[in-house]
């Protein structure tokens, strides 16, 4: 049984530090870390653990290894007054989305929208952090990647496509607004690995084992099984979370030009470059009917304000769980890190001779 002694706080500037030092000690260039430690805290303080500091040794191998580069950046191969199509050059994934973030976020609010793909990524972290950004300027962004093949599709035995999350930001009033952020997964492998971790069984639906059938064993899945697409088993409606995935892929890797499905490198591989395709829109509501923050704060307030059913307090949208933990890290004095993934980036971090990470109790 966990307690609060099994977690660390860090505070949140400290972990930013701790991700750009153990980044530029690998070599990756000061802007290039620097954009990817604002993803991964970003994906901590909302409560997305498993894409944030759970990742880091991932992102430090990659540049060590020189399977993913920070000498160069994206630049763009093709565009119009609304889209664009950009070579990510292998840099870090967060490099990549944020140029293209910028791109698509400039042509929305010339043009109305902007459409933006990019080949020759990386791991980009949450996809709701680009979603974000675009929110920032009264926009409504969304952001799709591919990833490694890790869902195995309904009545299939081998992981064959990835997680591929969807992220829908539109902003409302007063810093309010929807923030969808999810992958066409049941769960993502990080949140598996996390439990493996933790050494506890994982819920029925979220992975299967090498044979396909449905496994509570985190160890099962991580060696020769697969993730279940959203929804799970085909009787819990599984087959739709695998064609929403098949859907970004459409987006992403085909339309990109880039590796898509079982094309791409396994998970973890340090022998051939990801070449990932990913997808970025900015959209702007002006171009539109007038009043769109104004619809769309009653829109949500619509739902907030639902009678929640028995044993529940209240009723939340996309985003609202993020709040929440934003408001925890703030009142906890910073980050909630287990005990285990602390000894995990400690070790990292004495691999690198950089300083160990800081914690406040």
């Amino acid at each position: 049984m966990e307690s609060a002694r099994d977690y660390h706080i860090v505070p949140v500037e400290e972990a930013r530090s701790f991700i750009q030092r153990c980044m530029v000690a690998t070599g990756t260039r000061e802007s290039h870390a620097n954009d990817l430690a604002e993803v991964l805290v970003t994906a901590d303080h909302r409560g997305h653990y498993s894409h944030g500091m759970n990742r880091l040794d991932m992102y430090v191998n990659d540049i060590k290894n020189g399977i993913t580069v920070s000498d160069k950046d994206p630049v763009i191969l093709k565009e119009t007054a609304a889209t664009a199509w950009v070579e990510g050059n292998n840099v870090l994934g967060p490099v990549v989305g944020k140029f293209c973030t910028d791109i698509a976020i400039k042509k929305a609010k010339e043009a109305g929208i902007g459409w933006v793909v990019a080949k020759g990524s990386n791991h980009y972290s949450i996809a709701g952090w680009y979603a974000l950004k675009a929110m920032q300027e009264g926009l409504i962004g969304m952001s799709f990647t591919n990833t490694s093949p890790l869902v195995t599709p309904t009545r299939a035995q081998k992981p064959s496509l990835g997680t591929n999350p969807i992220a829908c930001g539109a902003p409302a009033k007063d810093d309010d607004g929807f923030v969808l952020d999810m992958a066409t997964s049941a769960v993502a492998l990080g949140k598996i690995e996390l439990n493996d971790r933790k050494g506890i069984p994982i819920p029925d639906g979220w992975g299967s084992d090498a044979s396909g059938k449905v496994s509570n064993d985190s160890k099962a899945v991580l060696s020769g099984g697969g993730l279940m697409p959203l929804g799970g088993t085909e009787m819990c409606s599984g087959y739709k979370g695998y064609g929403l995935g098949m859907m970004v892929e459409l987006f992403c890797g085909i339309l990109g030009g880039a590796n898509y499905g079982p094309n791409i490198r396994k998970w973890k591989s340090s022998s051939e470059v990801a070449n990932l395709g990913q997808c970025f829109v900015a959209i702007n509501p002006e171009a539109f009917a007038p009043g769109f923050p104004d619809r769309m704060q009653s829109f949500i307030d619509d739902f907030r304000n639902l009678p929640a059913a028995e044993g529940e307090t209240e009723v939340l949208v996309a985003g609202d769980p993020e709040r929440k933990h934003i408001d925890k890290v703030k009142k906890d004095g910073g980050l909630s890190y287990h005990k285990n993934l602390i000894e995990h980036i400690n070790t990292l971090a004495n691999s690198l001779n950089v300083e160990p990470i800081k914690t406040i109790d």
